[in-house]
């Protein structure tokens, strides 16, 4: 499980166009995300992956 922050996911269109990206690269992986804290959440994807992914989504992430 690997978790990021995430400052630039600022409303709910941000939280599915992470969710998809990640779900298209590894489509068994869980993303929880946390819209308030601007946190993002990946199980079933190595975090280098997941961090890779979001950031190709156009975001800038940073784990935790």
């Amino acid at each position: 499980m690997s978790t990021f922050s995430v400052p630039d996911m600022t409303c709910g269109h941000c939280v599915r166009s992470i969710t998809e990206a990640i779900q298209a690269v590894a489509p068994q992986a869980t993303v929880s995300t946390d819209l308030d804290k601007h946190q993002v959440t990946v199980q079933g994807l190595d975090g280098a992956q997941a961090l890779k992914v979001i950031e190709e989504a156009g975001y800038t992430p940073s784990a935790l």
